[in-house]
């Protein structure tokens, strides 16, 4: 495999000399062409003011220019005299084409108005397609997210920021923690074992994205996307389904997300400076129990109480925490060269005491146009993110703060004494840390560096012919660090803790892409697109733990017990595809385009894979017969598409084989087989989507509609399922399960008014995902990250929760036992009806919501004032809220649910009773959020020269209607995992953030 790899390498880049030296040769004939200056302005329709920024480009030539803060442009160009077509774009603005005429004169002048996109069907995507095209010719959904749409999101993640922007996407925070959390779920869950998240795109660069768990915090993990500034995004295009994915292969099973940086404009350096403050606060806080009396013992016929004093932890936990975000870029040059130089630091303190995350980093984007056939791109972006955590515990371990809080008896107080603090727990048996001295003497740490670069050349050797190189390339080395010092309060490292982990992840990718464009015929236009891909992803880890610790010494050779681990992984990667597409009559647009992948993960037999696609769109308004309704509906687009994609994310580099682990006896060292039997026939599970839609405009294109319906079955699903003893192993990777997710998606974006000094623009998104796991082994399967209460169940959403549920009489009632208190259901009744036997489960949740969905109003008065909402919604899903189930049980009480037992308004020994009946913590989590607002203001002080001061104040995660009884019901103690959603156990909440920013350019 590795020489095939290098084989094709080679070939490959012999392919691209051969091409360069073919345009090198072509460079005598074009230097004989004629310099032309093309100047002008270009102003807002609605407004009338002048448009800086916007790009300016002869059509199939390499040469282009931008507007400066005028929106004056002048270009230069080498072109036989004739007509030429001359483009104009501004993201959020309808594309114009102008022809010009070159030759009667050296100067031309072309002025331009710009009318705004409101409904975004005229926007240019290249994600999903070898060349730029307009979404309204598209035969799928295409996503767009603007770099306006990302501006006072007060998020700190590309991720976060997304977040109900997008139709089809159920994007949550799963941690309130200060580096956040992000699942992004496109079109529901495709895989069970292997990440949902889907597969990004940098500049062309494809990044790393995991969520390692280096040290335990409790199933909080950073994902990297956090590594990456929203300030330097331009914009953002995401493809939900597979049609639109096959092209980039098996990494794209759960959608594509494209994100393209800020880039240098010509003109006069244009310098931005950004500073904003930030407060973030606990937006709620649980009901605590202040009863003023406790029960001696927990027998339940003595009713004996004592008084005691009441202490809310959380006040000595959560704080009012502050941020600093600070940006600063330049940008400019001329129309041969363009540069962009960004630098960004933020600092922002988590609401639990003694956390905050730290994020440094730098980025530069030169452009190069060597002559008009041939330009070059080089990107680097260097990043450094230090971060101080304060571990949860809960999922497999027993330290942490919130761990500790609820785990507490709360007439203790936590506080220490001369030095000491006091255990907070009943017993020692049920022995918890105390959570203040998780805060105050726990000391956990992460720190990466990551550097993504890429380089990329463009050439346009012949008219409509252009070929694209890229390499990309994703280092990042995490390092985590953890220390519990010597007699503390925990109940399994009373002796000290050290730990020192790291993981150092390498990606590299190789793409070529050649698309041609040609016109068969007046009117049949024919695009042709192929490329080749050569990736190579390496990922190196490390992990010492030392316990018994030397008093007052930190680092892991301080341990009387070591305990080592290191795992090292190599995959290869190679892909091919082809993809053709017609437009007839400029209203019927055909595509087909097929993939092969190759990829080291799976076995000989099952290497090669192939991904189809075809999908169509009939333009219904470019008919002749429309003119007469073109006012009323401008665009009415149909379409439809049909795809296949892969995932590698399932199993490991090595997980199709038989591993034997080391160890050392000793003096002689040796191995052991491991509890994973191989399977060299794995194969990667596969997903066909088929999706319909459509897309139109209305009222002269102030209101626009875009309408998807989706049926993705995947088959030859992964589980990791469970052996028979006589195996000699426990588990086992095997294709036996299957997945469908169907549903549709609605997005409604209108301008109800658009006047010269007010403009209201509104967006309602509304998405509906079905979930359904069948062909489990056994009917269940279940998933240790949340205590096995989760499983994927035949016939059942995937992550339901199973568990046990109540006895009820057949009125429906709870089925109380002899002493009035409530009991689970098991298999079978006694003669009088009681429940006996072992206890029964079944489903009793569902953490996937019905559906989602936001509403988004931006109002602009005049030119400088202007309003930004943000609304988000999920309903019809549940939350397992075992927290709750912890602090409400009498051995703990610290919630205020435990009151009615303490007053006698419940029989004594009702929580101990509640405690195995699962179903009793289901709760409904459907929510409305506001989750962002924001003011801003422009103006051009007399102090700045006329240069641009924006005095922004905005918000994030201000309000929630709930019913929920836990902190929020979007958290999730399980992290970025798959198939655990919705399962809280006191995961830090999300905060309410406030900010205020400054923005000047000049």
């Amino acid at each position: 495999m590795r020489k095939i790899y290098l084989k094709r390498l080679s070939d490959l880049k012999a392919s691209f000399f051969c091409l360069l030296m073919l345009a090198f040769i072509s460079q005598v004939a074009l230097a004989q062409n004629t310099r032309y200056t093309v100047s002008g302005t270009v102003t807002d329709a609605r407004t009338k003011s002048t448009l800086p920024g916007v790009v300016v480009k002869f059509q199939n030539s390499n040469t282009a220019t931008a507007t400066d803060a005028n929106g004056k442009y002048n270009l230069s160009v080498n072109l036989p005299a004739g007509a030429h077509k001359l483009t104009f774009s501004y993201i959020g603005f309808k594309p114009e084409t102008r022809t010009v005429l070159l030759g009667s004169s050296a100067n031309v002048t072309q002025d331009v108005q710009l009318s705004e996109d409101v409904v975004g069907l005229e926007e240019v995507v290249v994600t999903g397609t070898s060349v730029a095209t307009s979404k309204k010719q598209l035969g799928n959904a295409i996503s767009t997210v603007s770099a306006a749409s990302l501006e006072n999101s007060v998020a700190t993640s590309i991720d976060q920021a997304l977040a109900g922007k997008v139709a089809g996407a159920q994007i949550s925070q799963n941690s309130g923690n200060p580096a956040g959390g992000i699942s992004v779920r496109l079109r529901g869950t495709s895989t069970v074992v292997g990440s949902g998240d889907p597969l990004y795109i940098v500049d062309g660069v494809i990044i790393n994205n995991s969520s390692p768990e280096l040290i335990d915090l409790g199933g909080y993990a950073q994902n990297r996307l956090v590594d990456i500034n929203p300030n330097d995004i331009e914009r953002i295009e995401i493809i939900k389904g597979a049609a639109a994915a096959a092209i980039y292969g098996s990494r794209a099973s759960n959608g594509v997300v494209q994100i393209f940086t800020k880039r240098g404009k010509a003109g006069a350096p244009k310098v931005t400076a950004s500073t904003q403050f930030r407060v973030n606060e606990v937006r709620k806080t649980l009901d605590y129990n202040d009863y003023p009396f406790r029960f001696v013992n927990t027998s339940a016929s003595d009713l004996t109480q004592e008084p005691v004093q009441r202490y809310d932890f959380q006040d000595k936990i959560f704080r009012t925490a502050y941020g600093t975000e600070n940006n600063l870029s330049v940008s400019g040059g001329s129309d041969k060269t363009q540069y962009y130089l960004s630098s960004n630091f933020l600092n922002n303190q988590g609401i639990i005491d003694n956390t905050k995350f730290t994020r440094g980093g730098a980025r530069v984007r030169i452009d190069q146009t060597l002559n008009n056939w041939l330009s070059v791109s080089l990107g680097a972006n260097y990043t450094i993110s230090t971060s101080q955590e304060i571990p949860n515990g809960g999922l497999s371990e027993a330290y942490g703060a919130l761990t500790g809080f609820i785990f507490s008896n709360n007439f203790i107080n936590p506080a220490p004494v001369n030095g000491v603090y006091p255990s907070t727990a009943p017993t020692a048996i049920l022995r918890r840390t105390n959570p203040l001295e998780a805060i105050d003497r726990f000391d956990f740490r992460q720190r990466t560096n990551r550097f993504i670069g890429d380089f990329q050349v463009m050439l346009t050797p012949i008219n409509n012919l252009n070929i694209n190189y890229t390499l990309g390339y994703d280092n990042a080395t995490q390092i985590a660090t953890g220390y519990i010092p010597v007699g503390n309060t925990t109940p399994s490292y009373d002796t000290g803790y050290s730990r020192r982990a790291d993981r150092t992840s390498y990606l590299l990718n190789n793409d070529l892409n050649i698309s041609y464009k040609a016109t068969l015929a007046d009117w049949l236009e024919s695009t042709t697109g192929a490329g080749a891909t050569a990736q190579i992803e390496k990922n190196y880890s490390t992990g010492i733990t030392a316990t018994q610790l030397v008093p007052l010494v930190r680092t892991i050779d301080a341990g009387a017990t070591i305990k080592t681990g290191e795992y090292r992984s190599d995959i290869n990667i190679l892909g091919f595809f082809a993809q053709q597409t017609f437009g007839i009559g400029d209203r019927l647009f055909l595509t087909g385009a097929g993939r092969y992948d190759v990829s080291s993960v799976f076995g000989q037999d099952n290497r090669w894979q192939f991904y189809p696609k075809v999908s169509g769109s009939y333009l219904i308004s470019n008919e002749n017969f429309w003119s007469s309704l073109s006012n009323t509906i401008p665009i009415l687009k149909l379409r439809a598409s049909y795809g296949q994609a892969g995932n590698l994310t399932a199993i490991g580099a090595y997980d199709r084989y038989t591993n034997y682990n080391p160890v050392s006896s000793p003096g002689l060292p040796g191995f052991v087989p491991s509890s994973l039997l191989g399977n060299s026939g794995i194969k990667p599970e596969r997903q066909t989507e088929t999706e319909v839609g459509a897309d139109m405009s209305f009222l002269g294109g102030r209101l626009g509609l875009e309408f998807s319906y989706y049926h993705k079955n995947v088959k030859d699903l992964l589980l990791f399922v469970t052996l028979t003893p006589s195996s000699g192993y426990l588990n086992q990777y095997t294709n036996v399960g299957t997945m469908t997710n169907k549903g549709f998606e609605l997005m409604l974006t209108g301008a109800p008014i658009q006047t010269e000094n007010l403009s209201w623009k509104t967006t309602l998104i509304y998405s509906r995902n079905k979930n359904e796991v069948n062909d489990v082994p056994g009917g269940v399967l279940l998933f240790p990250g949340g205590f096995s209460q989760v499983a994927a169940v035949n016939g059942y959403p995937l992550g339901a929760f199973y568990s046990t549920y109540f006895a009820r009489n057949d009125d429906g009632s709870l089925l109380l036992n002899a002493a009035g208190l409530p009991q689970p259901e098991r298999i079978n009744r006694t003669a009088d009806g009681q429940p006996t036997g072992a206890t029964k489960k079944k489903v009793i949740g569902d953490p996937n919501p019905d559906w989602t969905g936001s509403l988004i109003n931006e109002l602009t008065i005049g030119k400088g004032l202007s309003f930004r909402t943000q609304f988000d919604a999920a309903y019809g899903f549940e939350v397992f809220n075992f927290t709750r189930r912890v602090g409400e049980r009498d051995l703990y009480g610290g919630l205020a649910g435990y009151e009615p037992e303490l007053r006698g308004e419940v029989p004594k020994g009702t929580s101990a009773a509640l405690f195995g009946i699962f179903e009793n913590y289901i709760e409904d989590g459907s929510y409305i959020k506001l989750r962002e607002v924001s003011v801003a203001y422009d103006f051009k002080p007399a102090f700045l020269g006329g240069n641009n001061l924006r005095l922004t104040l905005a918000g994030r995660n201000l309000l929630s209607i709930d019913d929920y009884s836990g902190y929020d019901p979007e958290v999730n103690a399980a992290g970025q995992t798959t198939a655990v959603r919705g399962f809280d156990f006191v995961e830090v909440p999300i905060p309410r953030t406030y900010a205020l920013g400054i923005n000047v350019s000049f």
